[in-house]
């Protein structure tokens, strides 16, 4: 097996070498192409050459010489630019559909600029996917000018923007917009009952930057459209009232993880008095237990300044890979009603939803993808089997000598925390500039509290406030600096030695580079690796080093502290076999988060496939291809969207309680496909019938005022919001159900009513 897997890697890796070759080869004949001597008005007419031959049908690949090299004396004369030879490599490769590994600071930016400009010679369009509004509004500035000098339009879609400003936006040449507004925008428009009312074309390519953030960790973000949200009473008080009265070990076990939390026996008892309920485990009571469950979740697992935050009176969800508020985030109903019954707020219920799309399955809409990131080889296997995308590494401009030391490991948090502070002391002394990453909002403004007791001032990024941040990450290469970050991923700015001064730049090398510390292993390496690019760009100098408690959340789930027999010191422990079993933890995880994200596609694949074939229909009717008087196309267009929101609803209902189905020997994952065919299948004949009834209402008439008089208009409002969709996995994994749990399910509830018992 071994043989096998080094033949195997081996073979990639001559692979990739041979790709690379092939890259610079062709970088050099773009490098010959030396237009120096063009004027502008000659650099435009070449241009408008190239745009004739790629609508007439020529290849793209017979146009990338000529293209590139057109791309390249544009940044040159517009912004001051000479793309590397690296660049130009990586532009190659997006082309060709590859996801590119460029290491921070090596100019990813510059890069899809050549790859857009080639694929928008078609006047088909192109999108380049951003992490967040700032950063798509920054490049569409900064990159402007070349488009523009070669004869293209570019722009970039703000969330906020009106109807008419986000269609003329989506009609350039090249639009910089956010992965998930252009979701939310695709999902507006499939709910829309007028084309005009419609903002985005046709799909053609995407370029998608920060690739891993997007295309994994939030790929399986259920992005939702949904009605005007109501009150949704206080219920959740009297489940988080109940929650409050158990016990740990004598009402409630966790799995080994401490992902889940479940009733045990006596945990079941106590709530059926505490409720009032019967027998919590009968179907008709299925909901009380789904909202018992909520409960004990937000109650135990969902941490205050970790998972969220309570600012002006309202649950604020903070993102598990940025650290940082995440705006219009929103969790599945029953939990957050539960979130907001544990602070003593009042729970707003979701509304009906209008339409769902996940991120994957909106980017899968795209005919060719392509994206770049500096973090993307740990998790090649991935990007291959979900989206069939292979990983090209492309080689920096510069050799990377940053030094990265060994994890300093403590046996305990306070240990580990006053190492911290000393280091961070003794090193801020020299004035080398330092930037930490911590794991959460609490421990930033923890550190950054007992820096100020030692008299170290530092900036703290931890809110969603992206262009001040920008500003003050550009500023952590100064002399002096310390900046404290709840993590670097998707902030998308480049750390300069000394803040981009020569001078200072030159001072700060010799004080060895910027210093980055990490405060906690994250549970995927592609994020340590983020924060470790932070330092060492284009060959600068630098170092970084990770602070691990055996007391750090992420090593108890694995009872590594055990290891250590009760040991407690204030030293640095030196074992190596420590080291190895960090980063077996860490690849286990990982294994885990892959196998989770596999599992989440089996339910919403379906889905999305339903999803595609009546919205199939429903464009067709919008854009006037089935021959329909004005009137049947307004009555079908509402019944379509009536019936897939019920549909909608009917899979939620289905999906909370098909875990069960696994107790009796049954895939949940089958069994799901099964309900929600059959009752896809009805959806037609439905819309069929009420279609008749309210067409023979109206007696044909055209009239738009005697529609409204029906009911047959978009929804008043709408609102938009995302799902964090990882809790409901959790709270419906059997996978990690204890034996114990069980043996207590199917002792009540085929036990006790055969003999009888209420309660054992």
């Amino acid at each position: 097996m071994n043989l096998a897997v080094k033949l195997l890697r081996e073979f990639k890796d001559r692979d990739t070498r041979h790709k690379l070759k092939g890259y610079r080869d062709k970088a050099e004949l773009i490098r010959e192409r030396n237009l120096e001597a063009w004027d502008d008005q000659r650099l435009q007419t070449e241009s408008l050459r190239l745009k004739k031959a790629a609508k007439s049908g020529t290849p793209l690949d017979g146009l990338l010489v000529d293209a590139y090299a057109l791309v390249c004396e544009a940044a040159k004369r517009t912004l001051g630019l000479q793309p590397y030879d690296v660049q130009i490599m990586a532009a190659i490769a997006l082309h060709e559909g590859f996801l590119i590994e460029q290491h921070t600071g090596e100019g990813k930016t510059l890069s899809a600029v050549m790859p857009a400009y080639l694929h928008a010679l078609t006047s088909e369009g192109v999108h380049v996917l951003t992490f967040n509004d700032y950063l798509a509004n920054r490049d569409a500035d900064w990159m402007g000018p070349i488009y523009r000098l070669l004869g293209l339009t570019v722009s970039a879609v703000q969330a906020g923007m009106s109807l008419s400003e986000k269609r003329e936006a989506y009609a350039a040449d090249i639009t910089y917009v956010t992965a998930k507004e252009a979701g939310f925008d695709y999902l507006r428009d499939t709910i829309a009952l007028d084309e005009a009312d419609t903002v985005h074309r046709p799909f053609h390519y995407v370029i998608v930057d920060e690739a891993d953030s997007l295309l994994l960790d939030e790929a399986r973000v259920p992005l939702v459209i949904a009605g005007e949200p109501g009150s949704s009473g206080n219920d959740g008080v009297r489940f988080a009232e109940v929650a409050r009265q158990l016990e740990q070990d004598e009402h409630y076990d966790f799995d080994e993880f401490q992902r889940n939390v479940y009733l045990n026996e006596a945990g079941s008892a106590k709530a059926e008095s505490l409720l009032g309920c019967g027998n919590l485990y009968d179907s008709h009571n299925s909901h009380l237990l789904m909202s018992l469950n909520c409960a004990l979740h937000a109650e135990l697992l969902l941490k205050k300044d970790v998972d969220y935050i309570v600012r002006d009176g309202k649950i604020e969800l903070i993102d598990e890979y940025t650290g940082r508020v995440a705006e219009n985030r929103h969790l599945p109903d029953g939990l957050q009603a539960a979130l907001s019954a544990k602070e003593g707020l009042q729970a707003k219920a979701g509304g009906i939803i209008l339409g769902t799309i996940t991120l994957q399955h909106f980017l899968n809409l795209y005919p060719k993808i392509c994206g770049m990131t500096a973090t993307a080889q740990a998790s090649a296997i991935e990007f291959e089997d979900i989206y069939v995308l292979q990983v090209v590494q492309i080689p920096p401009n510069r050799p990377n000598i940053r030094i990265d030391h060994p994890h300093r490991i403590y046996t305990h948090k306070e240990a580990k925390r006053k190492a911290l502070v000393q280091e961070i002391l003794y090193i801020h002394l020299t004035g080398r500039p330092i930037l930490i990453g911590t794991s959460s909002v609490e421990e930033s403004d923890m550190l950054a509290e007992a820096l100020a007791v030692a008299g170290v001032a530092c900036h703290v990024l931890n809110a969603k406030n992206d262009a001040k941040e920008a500003e003050l990450i550009a500023k952590a290469g100064e002399i002096g600096a310390v900046t404290v970050s709840t993590n670097m991923a998707g902030r998308g700015i480049d750390i300069r030695l000394g803040g981009g001064n020569p001078t200072q730049a030159e001072a700060v090398a010799k004080l060895g580079g910027l210093y980055v510390i990490g405060t906690h292993m994250h549970q995927s390496v592609r994020i340590d690796n983020q924060l470790r690019g932070r330092s060492g760009r284009q060959g600068d100098p630098g170092a970084s080093v990770f602070f691990v408690s055996l007391e750090d959340e992420l090593l108890l789930r694995f009872g590594i502290n055990k290891a250590i027999r009760g040991l407690r010191q204030d030293e640095v422990l030196g074992e190596s076999v420590l080291h190895s079993k960090i980063d077996h933890i860490q690849r286990v995880i990982m294994g885990q988060n892959f196998h989770i994200r596999q599992e989440l596609n089996g339910y919403s694949d379906m889905v999305e496939d339903q999803r595609r074939m009546l919205y199939e229909e429903r464009l067709g009717i919008l854009k006037g291809e089935t021959p329909m008087s004005p009137s049947e196309q307004r009555v079908r267009l509402y019944y379509i969207d009536k019936f897939w929101a019920d549909h909608l609803a009917y899979v939620s209902y289905i999906r909370e309680g098909i875990h069960l189905t696994s107790l009796v020997n049954r895939n949940p994952i089958d069994e799901f496909h099964a309900q929600i065919i059959q009752a896809y299948e009805l959806i037609p004949a439905k819309i069929n019938r009420e279609s008749a009834n309210m067409l023979a209402k109206l007696g044909g008439s055209n009239d738009s005022a005697k529609w409204e008089k029906f009911g047959l208009k978009s929804p008043a409002s709408t609102w938009t919001y995302i799902i964090t969709d990882q809790y409901k996995q959790y709270l419906q994994n059997p996978g990690s159900w204890t034996p114990g749990t069980i043996i207590a399910y199917w002792l009540r509830k085929i036990l006790s009513p055969v003999f009888g018992w209420s309660k054992f």
